[in-house]
């Protein structure tokens, strides 16, 4: 039987900014609960909720206190039993944030590892001692700027943060972290989760000679600083001994039914694709995995094409997961707009190329909704960079703000407090309530999509080949059994024109026609042809 997750659509929720329902300007459990059958509307097979643990909240959740419990801004242990019994009343699977790579500095490990270098948990973490001139023991960065190196003056060594100062790294290579890691892994499956997302899953393992990374040998991407991206991070993540852990975690996973995990390889361009295909070769290591490389700026033939070509050559047997936007990244909408002919535009356009791709599909809350980027100033964000280095990093609040339900409600229906981030005018008109009755709304054009991509075989499980067609057309076949969809998208404003030969029938969503053996697509185009022996040119 094929596995329920080769094929989902896996809706990701962001618990601070989906509903709140305790007044108090911060999403919980009991929001998401009451809001889950509009999830189930969409015809999704899975929601992702991102950190709802214990946390000081440093960085929104990603900075864990407690692994077994959940964080009293969302609610109890009983609401997340509560959550996951309606969920699957809908047919929904559940998987949650797994933050492992590090811990809040809070934590009552850590707090045990820096009292001295000879408590039980002395080595829990990564500690080294200053170089003989004070400085860190290696050049790496943590991608919130400065050198990813702590100095604790009760130990009097430094200790490795790849985020934040107050998110310490575990230290993996010592194994009584790893059992009690995997300990609070099977807390949670033990609770009927269906799995997890695989926070920054290329980070478990440091190298232990601590050797500092040579510099980057392309330009950098910036994440959150340009510094991270000016070293080649061969010694600080994706080291060898990282899937020793992920088979540890698989065999664990193996022993409950219908668990699925996807890891966010935490890297950019080609080498994230070859990383993906190696975190999801064979059947010992993660089910799938994703990575940047479609949430970036990006947006030609060329780009799209090679991340899936890349992975089909790097990982024959590996599983994708592809998304264009998630908490991390400017909604799409909004980060390709000088390529739409409208925001609306956009969001048909994406939403058709995403449902077409071969492997498991990812959507963010808001995204069915058409949403754009919020528009934030300096006294309205709460996002560490861009707290740090504002306004050369504007952080991610903007892709963060509250999910919109009624257009004409105190803060469209998210909250009768003040929102933690604030509605605004551009966002709160793409609420739900007016796009359920508008038969035309982006709302209604994903549910449409995503029953077209499921009751197509060739859209489910169909292997793909890409047709040779100059920039800006994209085009590919899906193939599986009897059925055969050709998939034709124009990436560009104008619009362009396909010689077309073959039998074709137009079937599903599209925007674009055909006259005789023409096949003409509007500026944002897009078409699905069945038909065997199609050709293009």
């Amino acid at each position: 039987m094929r596995e329920w997750w080769r094929d989902a659509v896996i809706y990701q929720v962001y618990p601070r900014s989906f509903q709140d329902d305790d007044g108090d300007g911060v999403g919980d459990l009991k929001g998401i609960t009451r809001r889950l059958p509009h999830i189930a509307s969409l015809g999704v097979d899975c929601i992702w909720l991102s950190p709802i643990f214990t946390s000081p909240q440093k960085d929104m959740g990603y900075d864990v206190s407690d692994y077994m419990d959940i964080d009293p801004l969302f609610g109890t242990l009983a609401d997340f039993d509560a959550l996951i019994a309606r969920a699957h009343d809908l047919g929904l699977k559940v998987i949650t944030d797994q933050v492992l790579s590090h811990t809040s500095d809070q934590h009552p490990w850590f707090k045990e590892s820096r009292q001295s270098r000879d408590t039980p948990k002395a080595d829990w973490y990564v500690w080294a001692d200053p170089l003989p001139d004070g400085s860190p023991p290696t050049n790496w960065h943590s991608h919130f700027g400065g050198p990813a190196w702590e100095f604790d003056p009760g130990r009097g060594q430094y200790y490795l943060h790849n985020f934040l100062a107050a998110q310490p790294d575990l230290n993996y290579h010592n194994p009584d972290v790893v059992d009690a890691i995997l300990e609070t892994c099977k807390f949670w499956l033990d609770r009927g989760l269906d799995g997890f997302r695989l926070d920054t899953v290329n980070y478990f393992f440091h190298d232990q000679e601590l050797r500092s990374n040579p510099p980057a040998d392309a330009k950098p991407y910036v994440m959150a600083t340009d510094l991270y991206g000016m070293q080649s991070n061969i010694y600080n993540k994706t080291r060898p001994e990282n899937l020793g852990f992920l088979e540890r975690l698989r065999k664990l996973t193996d022993q409950y039914d219908d668990i699925m995990m996807v890891g966010e390889v935490g890297e950019m361009g080609r080498r994230s694709i070859e990383i993906m295909g190696e975190y999801t070769a064979g059947t010992s290591r993660l089910h799938m995995a994703y990575s940047f490389a479609m949430l970036g700026p990006d947006f030609s033939v060329d780009h799209f094409r090679g991340c899936i070509e890349g992975f089909q050559q790097g990982a024959p047997d590996g599983h994708p997961k592809w998304s264009f936007s998630n908490h991390d990244v400017p909604r799409h909408v909004s980060r390709w707009a000088e390529h739409a002919v409208s925001e609306d535009d956009m969001a048909r356009f994406a939403c058709a190329m995403l449902m077409s791709f071969e492997g498991t599909i990812g959507i963010y809350q808001g995204e069915e909704l058409g949403q754009t980027e919020t528009d934030l100033t300096y006294d309205e964000i709460t996002d560490p960079p861009a707290l740090r280095y504002w306004p050369a990093v504007k952080g991610r609040d903007g892709c963060r703000t509250p999910m919109v339900w009624e257009h004409d409600a105190p803060n469209a229906g998210f909250s009768t407090g003040k929102p933690w981030l604030p509605v605004k005018a551009p966002q709160a008109a793409r609420s739900v309530d007016v796009q359920e009755i508008a038969n035309d709304s982006i709302l209604h054009f994903y549910r449409q999509m995503i029953a077209f991509r499921k009751a197509q075989p060739a859209l489910r499980d169909g292997k793909t080949t890409f047709i040779d067609l100059p920039e800006p057309i994209l085009a590919f076949s899906r193939k599986s059994g009897a059925q055969s969809l050709t998939c034709v998208f124009n990436l560009s404003k104008e619009p362009q024109q396909v010689t077309l030969s073959g039998k074709a029938k137009i079937v599903g969503p599209h925007h674009a026609g055909i006259e005789d053996t023409v096949l003409t697509l509007p500026g944002n185009g897009y078409v699905f042809l069945e038909g065997e022996g199609v050709k293009l040119g």
